[in-house]
């Protein structure tokens, strides 16, 4: 599969390097989550200035984009090789309070989600190297994803870009999903499959 470097500037969102493929992939998603986002909140942004839409929509792109690309094995190595820069990452995420405070819907439900998924994904960052990250890492998602509904004033579009929040930060980049673990008999064995 063709790759190709990326730009310095871009290392922290694409790694060093990536497949055309994995690319494409991510920025089709991003694209497509927006889209999605728009149809179902088209009343919502209807009713906003122009430029609190665009802004809204750029950042539900960058959620779902980051969801993608930060399985892939370069972004994950780069975080890896890196980890105060993974702390910055998880620090400065807040996408979801501020596509909440610029639509103007379900704000104390993005504060919650916020605090929680941030909560959260530095606990499992605290595993890193441990075998137990990935299960600690799942099932704190999956108890993000069945409280969502519990939330009050989430529209549909707002608790998918919710659940796509939490899945970005808590499991798809808190998450060492490439790294060397012990396996149960004492070998060594990858994780993620990655040879």
């Amino acid at each position: 599969m063709r790759s190709l470097r990326i730009h310095p500037h871009l290392h922290d969102v694409f790694g060093e390097e990536q497949p055309v493929a994995y690319l494409a992939a991510i920025l089709l998603f991003g694209a497509a989550v927006s889209a999605v986002f728009t149809l179902s909140a088209g009343p919502l942004l209807a009713d906003l200035a122009w430029w609190r839409a665009a802004v809204a929509l750029v950042l539900v792109l960058d959620i779902a984009a980051g969801c993608v690309a930060n399985f892939t094995p370069s972004t994950n190595d780069f975080y890896a090789a890196r980890p105060r820069n993974r702390w910055v990452f998880i620090a400065i995420h807040f996408h979801i309070v501020l596509v909440a405070l610029l639509v103007g819907s379900g704000i104390a439900a993005g504060v919650i989600v916020w605090a929680y998924t941030i909560a959260a994904a530095a606990l499992v960052n605290r595993l890193a190297g441990q075998g137990a990250q990935t299960f600690v890492g799942g099932l704190l998602l999956a108890v993000g994803f069945a409280g969502l509904p519990l939330l009050p004033g989430l529209t549909p579009a707002m608790m998918a870009v919710s659940g796509l929040f939490m899945l970005k930060v808590l499991f798809s980049f808190a998450v060492d999903h490439y790294r060397t673990v012990p396996a149960h008999d004492g070998q060594v064995s990858k994780n993620g499959g990655r040879g």
